[in-house]
């Protein structure tokens, strides 16, 4: 009976550590994606974001040399 109770209990700790280490996994994935699609995004909007700022770079000038 003790026996039984005691293989039970180290089951459970063993099925206890497995899942975390599937967790941190699960995590690290996730973390992973989102850092893709984050680059990503930036990638794509770092041309438009070159554009605006030399547009604003160039009126700056335009409104310098007017003055």
């Amino acid at each position: 009976m003790i026996n039984t109770l005691i293989n039970r209990a180290k089951a459970a700790l063993r099925s206890c550590k497995s899942r975390k280490g599937q967790t941190l996994v699960e995590y690290a994935l996730i973390l992973a994606f989102i850092s893709v699609v984050a680059i990503s995004v930036l990638l794509a909007l770092g041309k438009n974001v070159t554009s605006v700022f030399s547009t604003i770079n160039s009126q700056l000038q335009a409104a310098q040399t007017s003055h």
